[in-house]
């Protein structure tokens, strides 16, 4: 039996969160293992103005099927948690 550590699955689960247009850098995720399944907790900021609902659904879907490809756990659950990041702001120009 393989056992997949909790660090390991935040990692994972974080870095292909991030894979996902529209999603900012500075993701955070926090994984429970239990035996052969996990559930993940993320905190997703995502660039404005993306579209909140749909880049939500396709992290989600991303999450499950990258976190089995690599892993090999099933995943529970996923709660996701928004956090808008503010748009960029132009550089101010030195004269």
């Amino acid at each position: 039996m393989t056992t997949v550590a909790p660090r390991a699955v935040r990692r994972i689960a974080a870095h292909a969160a991030r894979e996902v247009d529209g999603v900012g850098g500075d993701v955070t995720a926090e994984a429970t293992v239990d035996g052969e399944t996990t559930t993940l907790d993320v905190r997703l900021p995502l660039a404005y103005p993306a579209p909140i609902a749909s880049t939500v659904e396709r992290v989600r879907a991303h999450l499950l099927g990258r976190t089995a490809e690599l892993t090999g756990l099933g995943t529970r659950r996923v709660d996701i948690t928004v956090a808008l990041a503010r748009p960029e702001q132009p550089k101010r120009r030195v004269r």
